[in-house]
């Protein structure tokens, strides 16, 4: 039987696909190893939102290649689509998909392996007009399951490279997101997580006015779905119907990941955000008052050209003010083909890493005082992996909790959340 071992680089619309492939190649009957075994076929999944990203693709396809270097080495994803002719260089590389064309991954391998040479299947990602619906074969290896219903983006952010590698936007049909739904409740998992590459422009492009909000219903109509929980949601596309949903149904996780970017408004516009300081605020108004306790996340970068010493500590006072639970720092990546790229007032390397340690220092500190207005509540837990003893989980809220206490992976228990611990709450038996 022939083995095939599988990296994923990036995001969870990444990691998803890759289920999806796996799926795929068991059907075929490949049997699947780890990567840091020898395989007949590697499949390396990349990302191409850093540099940071791209480099690690690439050691990713060198590793493979020693491991076994008769092997068939398949590379996809953002950075297949973006640099297909610098992937083909690597030694061991025979085929270069892009982010289309994952549902023949298995006969595009197959051609390669009887073939000479490498095979490259990149199209004109700017072309794609339909979601690539490929079915799910195989239950993910997790406890918590996601399941993609949004492809492209077409926001062009001045510094992201992702709308040329995703291409216009793509909705998953509703018959479809019911169907997949079924089948990861039947696996027995209990929380779902809707993915997108821009989530909220779910239904955009299909003729019947259907919306996020419709796919977040389909899913409720189960009724042995415990948690239904959101993927990254730009704050300006929540709308009444969402906050009505989120307000009404238990099962909606009481989490929203809105990503922020920059706390000063002359770098969202710099960056071609489509709002202001302001507007965010008075956003995350609206949304507690829908759902009180609720847990608002985001994402910041600093050192986005142009971003003065004073622009900064405006971004590091907003992001103190607005209560988030969680904070993702990110250093500006410079990426080629992006505005920002092209701006000749770079902040150097050595600032970006000080403004990300301090913004980090305010990320640590506002997460655990969201986390400290729990304890001493008794909150039901997802709880997935189990290391020396110690298991640990997700609340609705997206609170990190352990435990010492002995719970079964994949089943929501619930505990009483007693003291900050790590990055999160130490529980105790409810």
């Amino acid at each position: 039987m022939a083995t095939v071992a599988f990296m994923t680089l990036g995001c969870k619309v990444n990691q998803y696909e890759t289920e999806t492939m796996e799926g795929l190649f068991r059907q075929a009957g490949y049997k699947t190893v780890p990567f840091t075994e020898p395989a007949d076929v590697y499949i390396v999944n990349t990302c191409a939102v850093t540099m940071l990203g791209e480099k690690k693709s690439r050691q990713l396809v060198r590793r493979a290649q020693r491991q076994n270097e008769a092997a068939l080495i398949a590379v996809t994803g953002c950075y297949a689509q973006l640099a297909p002719e610098v992937l083909e260089s690597l030694p061991g590389v025979r085929l270069v998909v892009g982010t289309r064309d994952r549902g023949r991954i298995v006969e595009l391998v197959e051609e390669a392996a009887a073939g000479d040479g490498i095979l490259r299947d990149v199209g004109d990602i700017m072309a794609a007009d339909t979601f690539e619906d490929i079915p799910l074969f195989s239950a993910p290896a997790r406890t918590r399951a996601f399941l993609k219903i949004q492809e492209g983006c077409q926001n062009f952010c001045s510094f992201c490279i992702i709308p040329y590698t995703r291409g216009p936007l793509r909705s998953r049909s509703l018959a479809s997101v019911r169907r997949e739904t079924g089948k990861l409740l039947s696996a027995g998992f209990q929380e779902i997580v809707l993915t997108g590459i821009h989530l909220g422009a779910y239904g955009r492009d299909l003729k019947s006015g259907v919306t996020l909000v419709d796919a977040a219903r389909t899913v409720l109509d189960f009724d042995e779905l415990r948690r239904l929980r959101l993927g990254s949601l730009e704050s300006i596309e929540l709308s009444p119907e969402l906050f009505a949903l989120l307000k009404s149904d238990r099962r909606f996780a009481r989490h929203l990941h809105l990503p922020l970017q920059a706390g000063a408004d002359p770098i969202l516009r710099a960056m071609n955000r489509p709002y202001n300081t302001a507007a965010f605020s008075r956003l995350l108004e609206k949304v507690r008052e829908a759902a009180p306790g609720i847990a608002v996340s985001t994402d910041v970068i600093v050192g986005f050209p142009g971003e003065t010493d004073e622009l900064f500590q405006k971004s590091l006072s907003f992001v103190q003010r607005q209560g988030f639970a969680r904070v993702h720092v990110f250093p500006y990546s410079r990426r080629p083909g992006t505005p920002a790229a092209a701006r000749p007032d770079q902040v150097p390397g050595a600032v970006k890493k000080e403004r990300a340690r301090l913004m980090q220092a305010v990320a640590d500190e506002i997460a655990a005082a969201y986390h400290a207005a729990f304890l001493g509540a008794t909150v039901p837990v997802l709880f997935e992996t189990t290391k020396n003893g110690i298991a640990d989980g997700l609340t609705d809220t997206y609170i990190r909790v352990y435990t010492d206490t002995s719970v079964p992976p994949g089943e929501i228990v619930p505990v009483k959340l007693q003291c900050l611990y790590r990055d999160g709450v130490w529980a105790a038996p409810a």
